[in-house]
């Protein structure tokens, strides 16, 4: 700092302390070269240089692989009710609560983890071989176990026309295509529900691609691409838990009420209002009457879902595998009339032993040996079938070289 022409005094230089001094070299040792830096001494020969450490995989979150077993099992319970609800209204009453949460609950989660989903190559790979190719093999596998199993070589296999399970699979697809408009729209939300309804009136949708599902399940799937950690956070709150009681009583005995008076064919989504011989404007009510309950019933349910690791998380990772493979068992049940030359299922307890081997197999089907065998058809790699990224082989050839 300058005062005019006279230039400030320099600090005093402080003397090195002795404990900071080099220390003496040991006798007979070279003295260093003149201007040389001394620098840090280089690690013993015996000490091996420490590898960098590698990035820890993500943890999965228990909550939502519990929710998602949670959710499949309650899948196959309900496929198992289904041929019981024609003789017991307490089967049907069951029947439609379930089945008025447990798709949208899994959808929702669906719709949670397809958040990053953008037109990335790596991405678009993995809908293809974790989506797309499941469905034309499993589309192709249901048609000729229902050839064999119902006697019925006419049966046509087309992969526009899903049979049975492989509707939720197009589904995803689509859905999932469709994620990065979602984030651009001022009311994704709205603007789902809205479709939906509609949908719910237009008889001519067809049966291509089981559209009719796709549109009107589409709303849970945009709730689930805008959902936060603190939103299923909030639906495990003590207050919450405690409310979904009466919920789900106050359901089950509106559902008994209503099991002879309505068609549980409502909650399928699988058709207008027209073709389920209501009036047109009845599809708009019922869209958004479920749409409710689906919302509250679906809400009861996460609170009830475990937060912390449990015996069946692991299986939280195969719940495709459970949703797809019970299916055969699901329909040959039908086809061999089990239900039929069985009567002892339709009594009180013949219908919790349902109840109780549907949930054995789908939880078997969903365990990790099961995926082993079955990851060629569900989860293939098929590098062979995708052209190489120009870019990383360039990364990948400038790193060879940098290395030699």
């Amino acid at each position: 700092m300058f005062h005019g022409d006279q230039r400030s005094p320099l600090p005093p230089v402080k003397e090195t302390p002795a404990a900071a001094a080099p220390a003496e070299k040991p006798p007979g040792t070279p003295a260093a070269p003149a201007g040389s830096v001394r620098t840090e001494s280089a690690p013993a020969a015996s000490e091996k240089p420490q590898k960098p450490e590698k990035p820890k995989k993500k943890e999965r979150d228990p909550f939502f692989d519990n929710a998602k077993y949670l959710a499949i099992v309650l899948v196959a319970m309900g496929h198992a009710w289904e041929p019981l609800s024609d003789g017991s209204r307490a089967a049907e009453a069951l029947y439609m609560v379930v089945y008025t949460f447990h798709m949208p609950a899994f959808i929702i989660v669906s719709g949670y983890f397809s958040r990053s989903f953008d037109m990335r190559k790596d991405r678009l790979q993995r809908l293809i071989t974790g989506v797309a190719v499941p469905y034309v093999i499993f589309e192709v596998a249901y048609s000729f176990f229902k050839r064999w199993a119902d006697h019925d070589p006419g049966h046509p296999i087309s992969l526009l026309d899903p049979w049975f399970l492989t509707w939720f699979l197009v589904a995803l697809f689509i859905w999932r295509l469709t994620t990065p408009l979602w984030k651009i729209v001022r009311w994704p939300v709205p603007l789902a529900l809205t479709i939906a309804m509609l949908a719910s009136v237009s008889p001519d949708i067809g049966d291509d691609l089981d559209l009719q599902r796709v549109l009107q399940f589409l709303p849970f799937f945009v709730i689930g691409l805008f959902m936060k950690p603190e939103h299923f956070q909030w639906a495990q709150r003590r207050a919450v838990k405690w409310a979904s009681l009466p919920i789900f009583a106050a359901a089950l005995v509106t559902a008994y009420w209503a099991a002879p008076r309505m068609t549980s064919a409502w909650f399928y989504h699988r058709d207008s209002a027209q073709e389920l011989g209501a009036p047109w404007w009845s599809g708009l009510v019922m869209t958004l009457a479920l749409f409710g309950c689906s919302a509250v019933l679906v809400t009861c349910f996460f609170a009830w879902v475990p937060k912390r690791r449990t015996w069946f998380t692991v299986l939280g990772a195969g719940t495709l595998y459970g949703y797809l493979l019970h299916g055969f068992l699901a329909k040959g049940s039908r086809f061999w009339g089990w239900f039929d030359d069985y009567q002892w299922l339709h009594s009180p307890l013949g219908e919790i032993a349902v109840t109780v081997i549907a949930g054995a197999v789908v939880t078997a089907l969903c365990t990790p040996p099961v995926q082993r065998i079955f990851r060629f058809a569900m989860e293939p790699k098929m590098n062979w079938a995708f052209k190489k990224d120009p870019a990383d082989t360039a990364r990948a050839r400038g790193a060879g070289g940098t290395a030699a």
